[in-house]
């Protein structure tokens, strides 16, 4: 996240300021560029474009214990290491574009993270007789386990580590083959001679709304596919946001035989039953708002190429059909009730606790908790973690001050705008009406 952080901070900067401190953003790159290469050097075991990573945060969700030797032998080929380092060549491209703006030399490094994003995310959708992450059947990401001997099982648990896919996207307006057009020449060529990269992923030639481009492992049939699942009430979307790990496992838990050994993943709406990791394993089922957040934003970036035109159900077999920010919306809307009073005054939040329900001096006083239970939204675990779970008031703000308008129409450079305006207390975005939208501002 450290290469996603630096492109944001540097255009809220530029934003405010209406420069932004390219020095620091270079500096950073350098290190950033170090990180990146230590990463495609030692955790691409074969030099494939597949990630193993180990323990990525998302390990409790899976069968094994990834910071440890399989029982089984062999080697974990990991969904959500590679899409993380899909989502890495679009931030480092980000710096790189913006690096570029000022210094020509970096047009080969905008170059050069276009070809490494397109080589992960053909690997992630390979299809054929070797087994991929991709399941066509299903319409989703699973870790690929392969064993000494050959073979290959797809480790079936729908769960956060198959929806990060979705998260490796970004918007490009356009300013490295406005300035550059020997770069994108350069690019053409390359896609000319590589076909076979182009061949299930999004093309990233294709001009969307505005003219945008877009970097994404889905194309529009298989975000169409994975969306079906992640807004899915039997499966992901709980009325308090998405889950880490679908619904369905709870009464088709994931099940796993090596020799005599039997490894299981079942859905867990709140503590973890599990020994993994000490016996923090607590990825098995609830919400957890920093990956809620990734997903909002990636849905916001879609929206952004794809416009209004492009609409799916929500919930997934309601006939209610929504834009992608309006699903984007509805997702902050749930996440939202776990802190806002029902119509009885009670803040799912606090669960079955009457003091914090109750007690006058208590009840208004809101806790961020680490996570929340599944399905009623009771807070779990430190009660502190301000550091990720504080993002709900940012996701908050957003839908009620920056519009869809505002998105299609200014791009990423009007949003940043506002939020800088918003940061220095100048009123954000305007709704149809020119009022700030209040709905739960």
């Amino acid at each position: 996240m450290n290469a996603f952080a630096t492109i944001f901070t540097y255009r809220l900067e530029k934003a405010r300021k209406g420069q932004g401190d390219i020095r620091w953003l270079e500096r950073n790159f350098q290190k950033l560029l170090l990180n990146f290469t230590w990463w495609v050097n030692r955790k691409d075991r074969f030099g494939r474009n597949v990630f193993e990573g180990g323990f990525l945060g998302l390990d409790n969700i899976g069968v094994f214990d990834r910071s440890a030797p399989l029982p089984t032998g062999g080697y974990l080929e990991q969904a959500d290491g590679t899409a993380w380092m899909a989502l890495y060549c679009q931030n480092m491209l980000e710096i790189a574009t913006e690096l570029a703006m000022e210094k020509e030399s970096y047009g080969d490094m905008c170059l050069k993270f276009v070809q490494h994003f397109l080589w992960i995310a053909s690997s992630m959708i390979h299809t054929g007789e070797e087994t991929g992450m991709w399941d066509e059947e299903d319409g989703f990401f699973y870790d690929v386990l392969r064993l000494p001997d050959g073979k290959a099982h797809r480790l079936k648990v729908r769960s956060m580590v198959g929806l990060l896919p979705l998260c490796a996207v970004t918007v490009f307006e356009g300013e490295i083959r406005n300035k550059f057009p020997e770069v994108e020449e350069r690019f053409q060529r390359f896609l000319e001679a590589r076909p076979e990269l182009l061949a299930f992923i999004h093309n990233p030639i294709k001009v969307g709304y505005a003219e945008r481009r877009l970097g994404s492992i889905l194309d529009e049939t298989k975000l169409r596919r994975v969306l079906a699942k992640m807004l899915d009430e039997r499966e992901f979307l709980s009325p308090y946001g998405i889950r880490a790990l679908s619904r369905h496992h709870a009464d088709h838990p994931y099940v796993f035989r090596a020799g005599e050994q039997e490894y299981r993943v079942s859905y867990l709406p709140a503590e973890s039953d599990s020994g993994m990791f000490g016996g923090n394993s607590n990825w098995r089922g609830p919400i957890w708002m920093p990956v809620n957040g990734l997903i909002i934003r990636a849905l916001l970036q879609y929206f952004s190429y794809y416009g209004n035109d492009f609409t799916v159900e929500c919930p997934t077999g309601s006939g209610r059909r929504m834009n992608l920010y309006q699903v984007a919306d509805e997702i902050t809307r749930r996440l939202s009730n776990i802190f806002l009073q029902d119509k009885d005054g009670r803040r799912p939040v606090y669960g079955d606790t009457r003091k914090f329900q109750e007690d006058p001096l208590w009840r208004d006083y809101i806790q961020f908790y680490e996570y929340f239970h599944g399905d009623n939204g009771a807070g779990l675990g430190a009660s502190h973690q301000t550091g990720w779970t504080g993002i709900i008031a940012r996701l908050m703000h957003i839908f009620a001050t920056v519009t869809p308008e505002l998105i299609l129409e200014g791009g990423r450079k009007a949003v940043f705008e506002a939020a800088a305006q918003v940061k220095s207390g100048k009123p954000g975005g305007a709704d149809k009406k020119g009022k700030r939208g209040a709905s739960r501002g």
